[in-house]
């Protein structure tokens, strides 16, 4: 049986990103184990709300073992991991970054975790009315070096949907579309 992440990384409950999420949870219903994470039921403390301390030793980071641990931990025995990432001003939402800076501890002098990192496949799912290419240059850090990232970018207005009103899988053109793309 294959292991399942879904990460939805909007810190914003009900919204598209956790209906999508859900929505890739279903499909993998009774085919997988799938283990979803969502931004807006807990919080990770960014990096430099301490010393530094990973950098001398991993494990003395204040906030080792917190849900950034877990999430990592989940990616990285998995055999499939999906980004679920809203558009904020053209990036990826500040809780993407956090996600990519507390990497840092997580794999530091653990050369071995971050092969097994970027071994797990990995699709992403942005919500999206305007830009790409800052989200396709983000997520290449996610994927072997000389891959491209497997991106999916939804325009709410596409689906004759506005973004905010967190109702784009009501759209089963938006749920065909997830669907289709998320097939391993």
């Amino acid at each position: 049986m294959e292991k399942i992440c879904v990460i939805s990384f909007s810190g914003r409950s009900g919204g598209n990103c956790a209906s999508i999420a859900e929505e890739i949870e279903n499909f993998w219903l009774g085919k997988g184990e799938v283990e979803v994470f969502d931004f807006s039921t807990f919080e990770v403390a960014p990096c430099g709300r301490c010393r530094c301390e990973c950098f001398k030793e991993r494990e003395s980071c204040p906030y080792f073992g917190d849900s950034e641990f877990t999430i990592f931990d989940a990616i990285t025995n998995s055999s499939l991991t999906y980004f679920v990432v809203p558009n904020y001003c053209d990036y990826p939402c500040a809780n993407f970054f956090i996600f990519n800076e507390r990497s840092q501890c997580y794999f530091q002098r653990h050369h071995e975790l971050l092969e097994r990192y970027l071994s797990v496949k990995k699709k992403f799912i942005v919500v999206s009315n305007t830009g790409r290419d800052n989200f396709t240059t983000a997520f290449c850090y996610h994927v072997p070096e000389g891959y491209e990232p497997d991106v999916l970018f939804l325009a709410a207005k596409k689906f004759g949907k506005v973004s905010i009103h967190g109702d784009l899988m009501a759209s089963d053109e938006a749920q065909k579309a997830v669907r289709e793309f998320i097939m391993p």
